[in-house]
C-alpha cells in the first residue's frame, strides 16, 4: 500500500497518463466528481492533486471549464546551425528556425544601455560596470512563451554598428548585421546549465513551480576579441537542444 498522501497518488496516476499520451486526442480531464469516484477520494483531495499538476505546468484550469492538459509540443533547436552564416536564413536565426519547423514566431524587444554585470564583463573581457548595450527579446512559438534572450554588446561596437543601440528588431539578425559592418563572428563558446526559474522568469515564460529553465550562454568572438554575450533562458518543458559535430553523413535518413 502506498505511503504517499492520497492527493499525490491522484497526481501521480494522472501524470503517468498525461505523459503516456492518454489525453492526446481530447485534452480535457474528467470532472472533479468523476475523479473522486475513480480514486475513491474526496473532492478536496482530488482538487489538491490537480493543483499539484497545475503547479508543474502539466494542466491548466479554467473557471467553469474544468481542467485541460497543456499542449507540450517540444521545439528542437539545432544549436550548431543557430546564427551560422553558412546556412540560408529568412530573417534572423530565431525566425528562420521557427518558420522552417512549420510554426509561428513572435517576439518583443527592449534595448537599453546598462553597466556590465560582473559575469557579463568577464565574458566580454571588459571592466565591471563598463557601458554595454542590452538587447532583450521575449520570444514565442505559436503564441506560447518559448524563451527570453539577453544579449550584451560592448560599448566600443556602437560607433561601428549604431543599429545595435536602436530600439526594435534588426531584421537580418545582429550576427549578419555585424558581419556586413566588417565585424565577423568567427567562433563562439557555449555554456549550458539548468536551474529553477526566478519569479520574473516564471512570469515571462508562464511556467509552473516545478518546471526548470535551461540557460544557454553563448559568447561570440571576432578575430581580436569577444563581441557579444548572449544568455538565452528556455522553459525546460518545451525545448530540446542538439549539436552537429563532425561528419554525420551516416545519419542521413534518406540513405
Amino acid at each position: 500500500m502506498s505511503k504517499q498522501p492520497k492527493y499525490r497518488q491522484v497526481a501521480d496516476a494522472l501524470r503517468r497518463e498525461i505523459v503516456n499520451g492518454s489525453f492526446d486526442q481530447d485534452r480535457r480531464l474528467p470532472s472533479e466528481s468523476e475523479l473522486s469516484a475513480r480514486f475513491d477520494a474526496s473532492r478536496n483531495t482530488v482538487r489538491s492533486g490537480l493543483a499539484l499538476l497545475v503547479s508543474e505546468g502539466l494542466i491548466t484550469s479554467s473557471q467553469g471549464l474544468g481542467y485541460e492538459v497543456r499542449s507540450h509540443e517540444v521545439f528542437k533547436l539545432n544549436a550548431s546551425r543557430f546564427e551560422n552564416l553558412d546556412f540560408p536564413q529568412n530573417g534572423d536565426a530565431y525566425n528562420t528556425d521557427v518558420t522552417n519547423a512549420g510554426r509561428r514566431p513572435h517576439q518583443t524587444f527592449r534595448v537599453e544601455m546598462l553597466p556590465a554585470p560582473a559575469e557579463i564583463a568577464e565574458h566580454l573581457k571588459i571592466e565591471v560596470g563598463s557601458k554595454t548595450v542590452l538587447r532583450f527579446c521575449h520570444r514565442y512559438v505559436d503564441d506560447v512563451p518559448w524563451s527570453t534572450q539577453a544579449t550584451y554588446y560592448p560599448a566600443w561596437l556602437i560607433e561601428k554598428s549604431p543599429r545595435l543601440a536602436e530600439p526594435g528588431d534588426i531584421e537580418e539578425g545582429t550576427t549578419r548585421y555585424l558581419a556586413a559592418r566588417g565585424i565577423e563572428q568567427i567562433g563562439y563558446f557555449d555554456e549550458i546549465s539548468t536551474r529553477m526559474p526566478t519569479p520574473d522568469e516564471s512570469r515571462l515564460l508562464e511556467v509552473g513551480a516545478g518546471v526548470p529553465v535551461l540557460l544557454w550562454t553563448r559568447t561570440g568572438y571576432s578575430v581580436a576579441r569577444p563581441i557579444r554575450c548572449t544568455v538565452t533562458t528556455f522553459r525546460g518543458d518545451l525545448n530540446q537542444m542538439n549539436y552537429e559535430i563532425g561528419d554525420l553523413s551516416g545519419r542521413d535518413e534518406n540513405k
